[in-house]
């Protein structure tokens, strides 16, 4: 997943910050260039990462009925926040995704 992001990222020239991928949702602090907008770049990003999974792992096609991900997302500009703000709310999200995996795993 993170060589799909990468990928897509450097095809519209959008710069990434930070990120972390959980197991089931990715965060992103990405620079997005001033002509494109978030919206744009978002429906990019998951219609075309879904197609790469696909092309990739065809069987998840069957898995999932082709409806691979959510149609929505969440969205935030850095303006009211910092960076390091949202850096930080990144890393905690992946740490509270790794401990819930791992008491998951606990069963």
């Amino acid at each position: 997943m993170r060589e799909i992001i990468r990928t897509l990222c450097g095809y519209k020239g959008v710069k990434i910050i930070d990120g972390a991928v959980c197991p089931d949702h990715v965060h992103l602090c990405v620079s997005i260039p001033p002509k494109m907008s978030i919206s744009t770049f978002m429906g990019y990003l998951k219609g075309k990462g879904t197609l790469m999974i696909y092309d990739r792992h065809p069987n998840l096609q069957n898995k999932w009925n082709k409806a691979f991900g959510v149609r929505r997302y969440y969205a935030a500009t850095i303006g009211n926040v910092t960076e390091e703000a949202i850096r930080k709310y990144i890393r905690e999200q992946l740490e509270e995704s790794r401990k819930e995996e791992s008491e998951g795993a606990a069963f």
